[in-house]
Formats: C-alpha cells, sequence, structure tokens
C-alpha cells in the first residue's frame, strides 16, 4: 500500500494558561490548504514554543498517522480529534510505527526526509487534547509518531504520495525505539543496533549510550557481570538514616569545620565513591531538618569526613559548629551523588572555590592513593590564606602524584601573612614539596589560558553557581567538550520545566495555606519539612507550591526526567509509571509519600 500524505498542518507558538502557569507552545496545529515550502527548520508558518524538547534541524517535522487517530477515537471514546491535535505537521496514511525504522528516507512532493527519532514524551500533547495521561498513553500503546530531518527543501501538500527512498541500517522501528528508551526490560543487543544508526538523533544517541555504557567511577570494582550480588548490600550503603557517632571535630578555618563520623557498633562503613555527599538530619530548632555536605575523606578511609561551613543564618551549620560535640551522635544517611571521579586516561582538572574543595579534595585523595598516572591539575580560589582550607593536606596529596599542577587564587589582598590551614603550612622541611603557584586576583578565561590546560582533559567543579558557570565557559573558551566538564553544586538543582514561561525565581518555602496533616515531607537539597497536603495531586506538585526547582517533563511517570533519590521512608504510585524507578528513587509527578520521606529535591 502507497502511504499518502493526507494533511499538512501549522501553527505559531502561542502562551497558554495551565494551572496558574503560562506555557509557551506550537502545540495547536491546524490543517492548511494548497502547497506549503518545507525548509531545513520547519515548514512554512509552523514554529516550536519550545526549541530544546521540539524542532530545530533533527526535528524539523513531526509525523502521525491516520490509524492511530482511528486508534484513540475508538480507545478514548473522542469523535473530536481532528487532524494536528497530536501536534504533528504532516498526518499520513500509512507509515506505522511498527514499520517506520530509524534512518528510513521517504520522498514528499518536491522534499526528501529522514527519520531521526520517535516523538518527545511531553505533557503538552496532554494539555492540547485534554487528557493528561496522553504522554503515557502514546508509549504505553507503542504510537508515538516520529521526526523527519528534511534532507531537500520544497513543496508538499495534501495528497501528495509517500515513497520509500531507502531504508535505515539496523532496520529499527520507531516503536521499538520508543519502547528501547521508556520501557523495562530493554535488550542490550537492541540498544547495539540503535547505536549503529548514523540518522539516529545526537539527544537519543547519549541516552541509549548512557544504558549500554554508565559511568564506572574510578576505583569501583570491575563489573563481571557474573549475576552474584554479595557485598551488593555494602556497597549500596544502608537505606533511611543512621546514627553515627562524632569522633572528632577539627577546625580548618574561622568558618569551616570539619567533623569525622564511625559508626556506634564499630563495625565498618560502607567505602564512599570520590565526590559523593552525607545528609545529615538534626532537630536544631525541634523539628527535623536535612542538609546535605559532601564528603571530604579519603573514599577508603575508617572514618567519614564532612566539612561544613558555617552560614550567616544557616540554621544546621549553626548547630554543627556551636553545639555539636565529640561523643555525640547524629543521623545520617549513605554516601550518594553521581558528582563522581570517574576511572579513564584522561587529564584530570580539579577546579573549585572556597567550601567547593570538599568533594574534589577526596577525588584527589583517591588520586593520590592509587598514584594515578594521569595528570592532575588542582585549581582552587579563596579569599586569602588564612579562608583557604585543606590547602597543607592538598599540597602533601599532590607531591605524591607522578604529574601534578597546583594553581591557587587568592581574590582578597589581606594575604601576605601564613595561618593555620594556609598554603605555606604543607612546604616546611628541606624534602617538602614545591610551594603552589598562587595568583593574585579572580580565575578568569586570560588565567586559565595561561595555565595551558590540556583541551581533552576531565573537569570536575565546585563552588557557588557563579564560579561553576563562568569556569565552564572558560573552559569551553579553551576548547574542552562540554560533556567533559562536571559541576555539583549544594542547593537545588536546575530546574527543568519544558514550554514554562521564565517567572520571577522565589526562595523555597512551606506552602501556603493551613498545615498539612500528613507525613512528614523533607525536600534535602532546598531546606524544607512540611506536612504532606492532601489536596497535593503529586509530590512534584507540592515541591511546585514550595517554590522548590523541580525537573520533569511528561509528568506521567515515563520519561523519568523527575526522578528523585529517597533519602529515608517510601511513596506510593497514584499512577503506576510504565518503567519503575530503581530502588532508592522515585519518580516524583505520580507518587505520594507512603509515610515521612525524605527526598534529594
Amino acid at each position: 500500500m502507497t502511504a499518502t500524505l493526507v494533511s499538512v498542518n501549522v501553527g505559531l507558538p502561542a502562551d497558554v494558561e495551565w494551572q496558574g502557569r503560562t506555557v509557551r507552545t506550537g502545540a495547536w496545529k491546524a490543517p492548511v490548504a494548497g502547497p506549503r515550502l518545507v525548509r531545513r527548520l520547519n515548514v512554512d508558518g509552523d514554529g516550536q514554543g519550545d526549541l530544546a524538547g521540539h524542532g530545530g534541524e533533527i526535528r524539523a517535522v513531526l509525523v502521525y498517522q491516520l490509524q492511530s487517530y482511528a486508534y484513540w477515537r475508538e480507545e478514548l471514546r473522542r469523535d473530536d480529534l481532528t487532524f494536528g491535535m497530536f501536534g504533528e505537521n504532516f498526518t499520513v496514511d500509512g507509515l506505522p510505527d511498527d514499520e517506520v525504522c530509524i534512518g528510513d528516507r521517504y520522498r514528499i512532493g518536491d522534499a526528501e526526509f529522514e527519520v531521526t527519532q520517535p516523538r518527545v514524551t511531553c505533557y503538552r500533547v496532554g494539555l492540547r487534547l485534554g487528557e493528561p495521561r496522553m504522554a503515557s498513553l502514546l508509549v504505553a500503546h507503542h504510537r508515538p509518531g516520529f521526526y523527519l530531518r528534511v534532507l531537500t527543501e520544497g513543496q508538499v501538500q495534501a495528497g501528495d504520495p509517500i515513497s520509500l527512498i531507502s531504508r535505515g541500517p539496523e532496520e529499527l522501528s520507531v516503536a521499538e525505539t520508543d519502547a528501547l528508551l521508556y520501557l523495562p526490560g530493554r535488550d542490550p543487543a537492541m540498544l547495539r543496533r540503535a547505536l549503529n544508526i548514523p540518522a539516529l538523533s545526537p539527544g537519543w544517541r547519549r541516552s541509549f549510550l548512557d544504558l549500554a555504557n554508565p559511568p564506572r567511577p574510578s576505583g569501583a570494582a570491575d563489573d563481571t557481570r557474573t549475576g552474584d550480588d554479595t557485598g551488593a548490600a555494602e556497597r549500596r550503603g544502608w537505606p533511611g538514616f543512621r546514627p553515627l557517632r562524632v569522633t572528632g571535630i577539627d577546625q580548618e578555618t574561622p568558618v569551616i569545620a570539619s567533623v569525622r563520623l564511625a559508626s556506634t557498633d564499630g563495625s565498618t562503613l560502607p567505602a564512599a565513591l570520590p565526590g559523593q555527599f552525607l545528609s545529615v538530619r538534626v532537630a536544631a530548632d525541634g523539628e527535623p531538618t536535612v542538609r546535605s555536605y559532601s564528603l571530604s575523606s579519603a573514599p577508603g578511609a575508617d572514618e567519614y569526613r564532612i566539612s561544613v561551613k558555617r552560614e550567616p543564618h544557616g540554621t544546621v551549620s549553626g548547630y554543627l559548629h556551636a553545639r555539636l560535640r565529640v561523643g555525640d551522635v547524629l543521623d545520617v544517611a549513605s554516601p550518594r551523588g553521581a558528582f563522581v571521579l570517574e576511572a579513564g586516561v584522561r587529564p584530570v582538572l580539579l577546579v573549585s572555590a572556597g567550601i567547593g574543595a570538599t568533594p574534589v579534595l577526596a577525588m584527589l585523595h583517591q588520586l593520590a592513593e592509587v598514584r594515578d598516572p594521569r595528570p592532575v591539575w588542582w585549581i582552587h580560589t579563596a579569599r586569602n590564606r588564612a579562608l583557604h582550607a585543606f590547602a597543607a593536606e592538598a599540597h602533601v596529596l599532590l607531591a605524591r602524584l607522578p604529574d601534578a599542577h597546583e594553581h591557587v587564587f587568592y581574590t582578597a589582598a589581606d594575604d601576605d601573612q601564613a595561618t593555620d590551614g594556609g598554603a605555606t603550612d604543607a612546604t616546611a622541611g628541606a624534602d617538602a614539596p614545591a610551594e603552589p603557584q598562587v595568583t593574585h586576583g579572580r580565575l578568569t578565561a586570560r588565567s586559565l589560558t595561561v595555565l595551558g590546560l590540556p583541551a581533552d582533559a576531565d573537569a570536575y567543579l565546585c563552588g557557588p553557581v557563579s564560579f561553576m558557570d563562568d569556569v565552564s565557559d572558560h573552559l569551553r573558551t579553551i576548547g574542552l567538550a562540554p560533556e567533559r566538564i562536571r559541576t555539583e553544586q549544594f542547593g537545588s538543582l536546575a530546574a527543568v520545566n519544558p514550554g514554562i514561561t521564565t517567572a520571577a525565581a522565589a526562595r523555597p518555602h512551606r506552602p501556603p495555606g493551613p498545615p498539612g496533616t500528613g507525613p512528614l515531607v523533607t525536600f534535602a537539597r532546598s531546606g524544607i519539612t512540611t506536612r504532606w497536603q492532601p489536596e497535593q495531586a503529586s509530590l512534584l506538585t507540592l515541591a511546585e507550591a514550595c517554590d522548590i526547582p523541580t525537573r520533569w517533563s511528561c509528568r506521567t511517570g515515563v520519561c523519568h526526567t523527575c526522578v528523585t533519590p529517597v533519602l529515608s521512608g517510601t511513596v506510593v504510585y497514584t499512577t503506576e509509571p510504565l518503567e519503575p524507578a530503581a530502588p532508592g528513587e522515585a519518580l516524583v509527578c505520580c507518587s505520594r509519600p507512603g509515610e515521612d520521606v525524605v527526598l534529594d529535591l
């Protein structure tokens, strides 16, 4: 059967009110008569509201099938589904998702096209149809639709026949590709086939690479795939919070104190990965409050060490500095976090500012422990010598590496005298390592260029957000690929709210209205603890009511953009996700607390 272009649909982006917010979207498309020119980026008269997820050269044209319209009219019992309502540019008769393959090339009218990926699972198709479940249903029923790249620009119009020019390599269908990303039980061999398709869009290729080759942290045991899970529980740490005893408190600088922690029963603590953090729960003001602090100790040390900067109005940091004593017990969640030193052969850049030295210091401990042969660059910024924490420790560790480079930047002028923790402390003695190179002034693109940093390095950045943003820009300027630059931030992660127009940022707070009566919900990164409000649809909507930065796309448990580590407690799914989150994680877009719960959000 010859496929046919049934309808050409276009629509320009518009602002749509949704749940008290404004969404910029091009999902409202309608049929047009006569020929239309299809260009590299879209059909004439068409546009996309969110170019991060839709549109562009790889996703220039969205295709949906006449047969799927008939299917949904029956499934949803709807008789009002008109062409363009699924956001598609081309409504076609034929080209089913289980037959069209990624990399297939087609001729329609004067233009030629190539299939690049299935439709992105996005809440806006549900917004357009008035059916919030739609993103999930498209995946579950294997009817996503697909995107085309324009190979040859040209005129098209309704009634044009669609001719197959060539079949895509691997012959992996759109439906199979969609299920490979979004559904459980994925086949590793099929992942490898997908990665062999040159036409596959870069975003989907990155996702499949991550699924096929998860990064192995430096120092981690080889993954033998034997099926033997001996020791897995120890590697994962412990569920929830457990008591750890304070064995020592060290004042690193006037505002930074290190707290050493050990088990209360003498048992060995699970080894943390270099760069991970601990979440600590205290009842400083009578109500449990959770904060997270990076581990600054060697990953294999007998004790954990966290280093805490005292903030002017910090409830938990103030408690730890002023009231904590050796012998006290703290509730602590097991080490976690994805900002982890990875194994490899490329040079390593460890770049930090102030208290941001803590996770990269743990990485430096790991590198020094194995005398890693990679070139290692330690670049740290502090106000002056008196506020330069871990200077001596880092200096000694760097001296154990065969190819180390140490650069310190002091941004204030009052650093002439060395004090405790100063950079010169490690240089006493005839056999002491050479002094670090000290620069007076801020870290800039020019100063980084002068250092002669290798452009093929893996960079790990930690410090204030503005510092990491600036340094990331500088590193990209000197040639580092963006995917080689990893950052860690102590507060909330950057929001992912596709299509939502920018609103004034607000500090996280408890939700408005009367206090809830349900379980306690703690958002650890944001420092908010509140009781569950039954009127909330999900943990995601509760977080939004607290103005906590959130990350989501489909809002129906499909895309896993909202996946969030659960530090303690359990959740209950109001809508069962198509693929469950991993143990210790939750999809907050479709879950509620089953008991008191602490989320890494």
